[in-house]
């Protein structure tokens, strides 16, 4: 127990009670350490090979001069099959598996790390790779967050989601930050170089992964008499717009990683500054997020989604104008700082409103209209991109966060 104490005081203070205010109200008996802290690792790791993996498949899509459509039906791959497999994967999660869903996601991400690194020298190769790279991820992204809810009780459970979105801000980070360090001066860095770096970071995964316990047998074994229909699920009052506005806000991020190299190809803006921009953005929403409890203790949940998406709109409404790379450097701080306690929201806005027994099926549905927003909506802004430029795509970002935002505004009863 001394020593669950000691890694307990080390992450409150590293992490979410630096900034979050909830020292004095988390208790040791609340929140299980020695599952959290391997949550919080695999999850800096997770992220921060989906930030190297998904900024060098767009470098190595330009150096294979695939044309501009082709980013777009890439990423969509990794969303389409996930998409499929979502709600399979939640009612796993809802009949306790979720150590075993970590698993098999860390053995999947190292998987498509290794063909990346080996293989991904043509079309055929990105599109398959970039398949079992996201189902991997599903699956890691799905059991992370019921991990958050098994490892907390009542009174600490904004404080595991608090230290869960800031170690994946860290992640976010440090991936960009390598992409940055390997890329230099030069407007294409080393894709091989950094898809080999990729590939060591996700071996350790397959560490932090086996460090979490499964769920008790009792737990596991459970089973609920009535499985609710998803039909009955979406019909819930205010879910439905939450969860657009989680596909809305994760989408974003998503085309955000994937243009940016290309809109910084177009305008001879080197990789360092591309990434230094990425990085800067993963710091301003790890900021903003380290406070989102007590933002959220001063503005309702509802104004405070509009305030953030609204902020978030304006700073990827910049990035439409022809602006200069100091104005980029504001624009994605404002735009990393809004989207930071946006993203947060998505997460703790659909966990607020869903019962324990569907909570793993409710997740996969955010799972899933997230892969489905990452479907479509790159697809799209290639054919915008491949009509009006780069600019194009971040204008249509703009204007989809800032509706979206105001239908959760409207639509959604504070609890």
């Amino acid at each position: 127990m001394e020593r669950g104490g000691a890694v307990s005081n080390f992450w409150s203070r590293s992490f979410l009670a630096s900034g979050g205010g909830l020292r004095a109200r988390v208790s040791a008996s609340d929140l299980d350490y020695r599952l959290l802290v391997p949550l919080l690792l695999t999850s800096v790791v997770i992220q921060t090979v989906y930030a190297i993996v998904r900024v060098t498949t767009s470098y190595r899509a330009i150096e294979l001069d695939l044309p501009v459509v082709w980013l777009g039906i890439i990423s969509a791959t990794f969303a389409i099959f996930p998409m499929v497999l979502a709600v399979w994967v939640g009612r796993m999660l809802d009949r306790g598996h979720d150590a075993e869903a970590a698993w098999i996601g860390a053995v999947l991400l190292v998987g498509a790390c290794a063909g990346f690194y080996f293989w991904a020298n043509s079309l055929v190769a990105l599109l398959l790779l970039t398949v079992v790279f996201g189902i991997g991820h599903l699956f890691l992204m799905a059991s992370q967050q019921m991990l958050c809810i098994r490892c907390a009780g009542p009174r600490s459970r904004d404080a595991a989601f608090g230290n869960y979105v800031v170690s994946s801000a860290i992640g976010q980070g440090l991936g960009p930050y390598i992409v940055a360090w390997v890329g230099g001066s030069s407007t294409l860095p080393s894709t091989g170089r950094l898809f080999g770096i990729a590939l060591v970071i996700a071996l350790a995964s397959l560490a932090t992964s086996a460090a979490i316990r499964p769920a008790p047998k009792r737990t596991t074994h459970e089973k609920s008499n009535d499985v609710v229909p998803v039909r009955t699920l979406l019909r819930q009052n205010g879910l439905m717009a939450v969860l657009v506005a989680s596909v809305i806000t994760i989408t974003s991020q998503d085309l955000l990683t994937i243009y940016l190299p290309l809109l910084g190809a177009q305008n001879n803006i080197d990789v360092r500054d591309i990434g230094g921009l990425l990085t800067v953005r993963s710091i301003a929403s790890l900021v903003s997020r380290l406070g989102y409890t007590r933002v959220l203790r001063l503005i309702a949940r509802q104004p405070l989604t509009l305030i953030s998406m609204s902020g978030a709109a304006i700073g990827f409404a910049c990035f439409a104008l022809p602006i200069p790379l100091v104005g980029m450097y504001a624009a994605i701080t404002l735009l990393g700082f809004a989207l930071g306690i946006a993203t947060t929201l998505s997460l703790t806005n659909v966990v607020d409103l869903a019962s324990a027994a569907v909570m793993g099926t409710v997740m996969s549905l955010r799972i899933t209209g997230n892969r489905l927003g990452q479907a479509a909506v790159p697809f799209l802004a290639s054919l915008v991109a491949a009509a009006t430029g780069v600019g194009g795509i971040f204008a249509i970002i703009a204007l989809s966060l800032a509706a979206s935002g105001a239908a959760v505004h409207l639509s959604r009863q504070e609890p």
